[in-house]
């Protein structure tokens, strides 16, 4: 006889690991015991006979529960004691370790067949889980991951679940969300200030058939919900939220999505999986009311994802509007009496619950692009799930930007991405930043850490909150998205190309179309758009028809072509040619919203990147024009001459070119101008990877262009696939290049 003490690090909290390894041991006959061990993963002991314990170490690693994930695996000998049964034994914590819950998951099959099987004790019951899904991160307080260390607390087991929780060989032993009618979390449903008796599902679904808007309380916050096919309950929602034009995602039962979508395998694919993430579909037109996603070829979908979902679809002959329920720049709300009085003006009906959320969780955004999928937010499904990366003994926090902030923590050997904490700008949003901040710190049993990047820009509210917290290390924008790019695929040297609305320079200018040669923290601008005026500031991102003004009196045009007001163009050009409050700016958001709002297609932005948004819709319906992206250098730096580009596109549209092929263009020429300046650069320095990064990297014309000349030049193309390529991803490129700027990783 032999024993064994096997250390188990990784994923292996609130994923059933306990019960499986029960389970396997017995198989086995070994004696011994299991037990978590808090943050440092999870502790065996197992005893039998060698030939037992091989096959039992073989099986921990092959059939290990579908959630769980296995970093590192020790084992150690010790003398035997001749015990025979195996034992679960209760959580304790040993310090310091890798273990962490997953993310919050869909209901498995398993459960869903619970919820609709008449004979089950959890039929219709809304919150049904077991150890393979359920919500994870969203009701932990701390570890190790034990029902007294999360929300359901507040729900003592009935005797059926307590049976069932200590039963080793039931797929909810230990489930620590296990909860059934008798016991768990109650949904009600409001209306007037009031509850409403009745079936709070039943009731939901006559609200919706109606017409009315519903808040509907769920995993991580709440959401607004009405039906997608009815023009005037979409166009309403929009009034009262104050969101004109911003898409709204859409769920949606499986049947239904080919009514107005067009997935691929792949998209299916993410749609299905238990993360059930927003994917951006091809849109199908004429079955969804046009205000859901205005003036675009997409749309954002998703499956549901929780029994309450299925319930509430499952009754509905069409697809629900289901968008964030906050209001723009601030964070989800969580708590019960705030959701019914701050949307008293936006929800007809409240489809609410009494479980608390301990950390708000917004909905994950992929889209699939040339590369594969890219993130355009990462959260629900995905966070707290660390990425391994090797960045040296120093803990390292990093706050990211202004807008789409996440934060980012390394520690031992990982970085650990937040979920979206949204537009700090708003005091409230920056508390939120706070709050999510120590609850990660709480989870992961760490002290602050006491250098923290940030961005360059020295107004944003997260570099003074660097600064508040411990050593501010500043990063310049574009380099830290370089940076993230290089670190997401572990090449430590590449000719990044950033295509961006706007990032604090060096020089404190308006950049956002760069090309950087970066090595191991250290980087050069060696590419850029040229420089045009930014007529206005600011006003000039919310106002498009500035920037179209600004790029035709750059190329020599007549201004009668800007689509501004008399009064307005008149302002100016005077702020032009006097340089007043009109500073440079290389913005390649700015390019592709001055095209747009000459093109016509926009000429207020409402939100965050919908002139470009709306330049790629018009694009997806025409072809790139043959065009010689114009290339010059000046002081040892290459430059893409966007204004001799726009002269370009402009007499191209005076000699009969149909606006959707000059969109088509003008995208396609800026990616493949800045593509081969980053060549000319990469073949003279000897490197061998070029990459795409910045908010614009998700637009899939600019990214296959960007590929296409980057392959064809036999280089390596890079794309972000663990992390945004937007300012979602800020954080972790912050942290890869403050990591090699003080020099903490080995090489």
């Amino acid at each position: 006889m032999r024993r064994w003490r096997i250390h188990v690090e990784g994923t292996v909290q609130g994923v059933g690991f306990r019960p499986f390894v029960y389970r396997l041991a017995v198989r086995h006959g070994l004696g011994g015991y299991v037990r978590n061990l808090g943050e440092a993963g999870v502790e065996i002991e197992a005893e039998g006979e060698p030939a037992a314990l091989e096959a039992f170490l073989a099986a921990l690693q092959e059939e290990k529960p579908p959630l769980a994930e296995i970093e590192r695996l020790s084992v150690q000998d010790l003398p035997p004691l001749g015990e025979r049964g195996f034992r679960i034994l209760p959580s304790r914590d040993h310090g310091e370790g890798s273990g962490l819950i997953p993310p919050d998951t869909a209901t498995c099959a398993l459960c869903l067949r619970d919820i609709e099987d008449p004979q089950s004790r959890f039929h219709g019951y809304w919150a049904t889980s077991c150890t393979d899904c359920g919500p994870r991160f969203t009701v932990v307080e701390a570890l190790p991951y034990d029902r007294p260390r999360t929300a359901f607390r507040d729900f003592p087991l009935c005797p059926e679940c307590a049976r069932d929780y200590r039963n080793p060989l039931d797929r909810r032993y230990h489930a620590q969300t296990i909860a059934c009618p008798a016991c768990g979390p109650k949904l009600s449903f409001w209306a007037n200030g009031q509850e409403v008796s009745g079936d709070p599902v039943v009731l939901a679904q006559e609200a919706l058939r109606a017409g009315r808007i519903l808040a509907i309380k769920g995993l991580g916050g709440t959401h607004l919900a009405c039906d997608a096919t009815r023009e005037e309950a979409v166009a309403e929602l929009r009034r009262r939220l104050g969101r004109p034009a911003q898409p709204f995602a859409l769920m949606a039962r499986e049947d239904q999505v080919p009514l107005f979508a067009q997935p691929s395998a792949e998209e299916w694919r993410l749609l299905r999986s238990p993360r059930r993430p927003i994917v951006v579909l091809p849109q199908r037109p004429g079955y969804l009311a046009p205000s859901v996603a205005p003036g675009l070829h997409t749309v954002g979908v998703m499956l549901p994802y929780t029994g309450l979902h299925h319930l509430l679809l499952r009754g509905l002959p069409f697809p629900l509007v289901m968008t964030s329920a906050n209001f723009p720049g601030r964070p989800m709300l969580i708590d019960n009496a705030r959701i019914l009085k701050e949307l008293a003006g936006v929800a007809d009906a409240f489809l609410l619950h009494d479980r608390r959320i301990v950390a708000r969780c917004d909905d994950s955004v992929l889209r699939v692009g040339p590369a594969g999928p890219v993130f355009l937010r990462r959260s629900r499904g995905w966070v707290p799930e660390a990425l391994p990366l090797a960045l040296g003994a120093e803990p390292l926090l990093a706050l990211g930007g202004d807008l789409n902030v996440t934060f980012a923590l390394y520690a031992r050997g990982k970085v650990f991405l937040s979920q979206h904490i949204g537009n700090t700008e708003e005091l409230e949003t920056l508390e939120f930043l706070r709050e999510a901040l120590d609850h990660f710190l709480r989870l992961l049993g760490l002290p602050r850490p006491r250098r923290i990047a940030c961005d360059l820009h020295p107004a944003f509210p997260t570099r003074r909150l660097a600064e508040e917290l411990g050593e501010a290390i500043p990063v310049q924008h574009h380099v830290a998205h370089v940076a993230g790019l290089a670190g997401e695929h572990r090449v430590w040297e590449l000719v990044g190309i950033a295509v961006d609305g706007y990032g604090y320079g060096l020089d404190g200018a308006a950049w956002g179309g760069e090309v950087l040669l970066w090595r191991r923290g250290e980087f050069r601008r060696v590419g850029h758009l040229r420089p045009v005026p930014l007529p206005g500031g600011d006003l000039a991102a919310l106002r498009p028809g500035r920037m179209a003004a600004s790029f035709l009196l750059a190329a020599g045009l007549p201004l009668d072509e800007a689509p501004l007001p008399p009064a307005e163009l008149r302002l100016v050009r005077a702020q032009i040619e006097r340089g007043l409050n009109a500073p440079p700016t290389t913005s390649a958001g700015r390019f592709l919203d001055a095209v747009a709002a000459w093109l016509g297609v926009c000429r207020e932005r409402t939100y965050e990147g919908e002139p470009a948004m709306r330049l790629e819709a018009l694009a997806a319906q025409g072809r790139p024009l043959p065009l010689e992206p114009p290339i010059r250098e000046e002081a040892g730096v290459l430059l893409l001459d966007t204004p001799a580009l726009f002269r370009e596109l402009w007499e191209r549209r005076r000699r009969g070119a149909r606006p959707a092929d000059l969109a088509a263009t003008a995208q396609d020429a800026l990616a493949r101008g800045l593509a081969r300046i980053a060549l000319r650069i990469a073949q003279n320095e000897g490197i061998a990877a070029v990459g795409l990064t910045g908010g614009a990297a998700v637009n899939a014309a600019l990214a296959r262009a960007a590929k296409e000349e980057v392959e064809a030049a036999g280089l390596r193309f890079l794309a972000h696939r663990q992390v945004p390529p937007g300012d979602g991803g800020l954080a972790f490129g912050q942290l890869v290049h403050a990591a090699w700027a003080l020099g903490l990783p080995r090489d």
